[in-house]
């Protein structure tokens, strides 16, 4: 029996643990004053009435780095730690079903800047460090309660404002809108966690929220490349940041998809999840939760871009290196820039497996063993599914 969400859960939490007592000189006090990236974060403990709020470095100046994952890749898992542990977060308890107010306004605001507006927040009390983390987002510093909240010098983007005033726009749309137009994921998600699109306007907690974000965005694109000829060939493009390594294997297929993921505890053991859709989407939440969406997502941009549509396995090694989960843009990040590369190009899809396994530590047995898409195509020929 492998290893359990509950053995891995405490795992993390350990490994944040100590990630904390390393190196966070943590902050601590009953006020802040800094620039926020800009970034708001909406909770989820509690739902319907969660903790809402900005997260703000006692830096000033341009701090868009701590918050802008797009820009990550490359980085350390030190240095991404320490970009987040600046971000001290505020909180105020907000029912999702009524984003009123100013200082919801306010919120609002800061989620379309173009800048990093100025801030100055008073607490309740001291802020304390956060000991848990979910995975899905990025982790983040001290979390306090707000007294007062003030907010000077923002600067909002024009895409995004005229979307927001645009009521009659369903949350989808301008999702879509913003992306088509070159804004970036991640500033996206919160504009549409803070309660920015759609006619009835809602809240979403940020780990939500990255997750829509990346599933409307990667269903539309794979509605467009389904009207696209299949590739002719079979191509294995890699990556490897993070303690993790990624193997995407394309085939002549009409669009299928599966990814895999495999990791190790402190024990030693192998633990392993898998997901697959075909043309007729995902009709239940995946095992592997948002990494699924967000490396779709990596894959679908890719074909839209080179008009075609294909049969794709994505395989994911999460090596103990990891310690700390930094959330899945870097799964979104680390498909994109996969995609980037040159791909081997093999003779068969035997071949193509055994490249995508090569630089695996896990075997091709055990990953065959784990999901559904390769045994599909291993009992029929290949030709039988066009």
């Amino acid at each position: 029996m492998g290893p359990t969400a509950k053995d891995v859960r405490r795992t993390i939490e350990q490994n944040w643990n100590e990630y904390l007592s390393k190196y966070a000189n943590l902050f601590s006090s009953d006020s802040i004053s800094g620039s926020s990236p800009p970034s708001v974060f909406v909770g989820s403990f509690g739902y319907p009435k969660v903790g809402v709020g900005p997260m703000v470095p006692p830096i000033h100046g341009d701090t868009s780095l701590l918050d802008t994952p797009e820009r990550w890749l490359g980085k350390t898992l030190e240095e991404i730690v320490n970009f987040r542990l600046n971000l001290v977060r505020g909180v105020q308890k907000v029912s999702v079903h009524a984003p009123k107010g100013r200082y919801i306004e306010d919120l609002q605001e800061i989620a379309m800047a173009n800048n990093t507006p100025d801030s100055e927040i008073k607490f309740e009390r001291n802020t304390v460090p956060v000991t848990t983390i979910d995975g899905e987002s990025a982790p983040f510093g001290p979390i306090g309660e707000i007294k007062s909240a003030k907010f000077s010098g923002i600067s909002s983007s024009k895409p995004i404002e005229k979307i927001y005033y645009d009521r009659d726009m369903k949350a989808e749309d301008a999702i879509l809108s913003l992306y088509n137009s070159g804004i970036e994921i991640s500033k996206i998600q919160k504009c549409l966690s803070i309660g920015m699109f759609g006619k009835k306007r809602r809240m979403v907690p940020t780990r939500w929220s990255i997750t829509a974000t990346d599933d409307v965005i990667s269903k539309n694109i794979i509605s467009d490349i389904l009207d696209h000829p299949s590739i002719d060939s079979y191509e294995v493009f890699s990556h490897e940041h993070l303690g993790n390594t990624f193997s995407v294997l394309l085939f002549p297929h009409r669009w299928i998809f599966e990814m895999e993921e495999a990791w190790y505890t402190e024990s030693g053991q192998i633990g392993f999840g898998a997901d697959a859709e075909d043309a007729n989407g995902l009709d239940h939440y995946p095992e592997i939760a948002g990494a699924y969406f967000a490396a779709r997502l990596g894959v679908a941009e890719y074909l839209r871009e080179k008009k075609r549509q294909a049969g794709v396995l994505v395989l994911r090694e999460i090596r103990p290196e990891y310690a700390v989960p930094v959330g899945v843009w870097q799964v979104r990040e680390a498909i994109r820039a996969a995609m980037k590369g040159q791909p081997v190009r093999t003779e068969t899809l035997e071949k193509g497996i055994d490249e995508a396994c090569k630089k695996m530590s896990i075997s091709k047995g055990e990953w065959l063993a784990k999901g559904t898409l390769l045994k599909m195509l291993k009992q029929k020929s290949i030709t039988d599914y066009f």
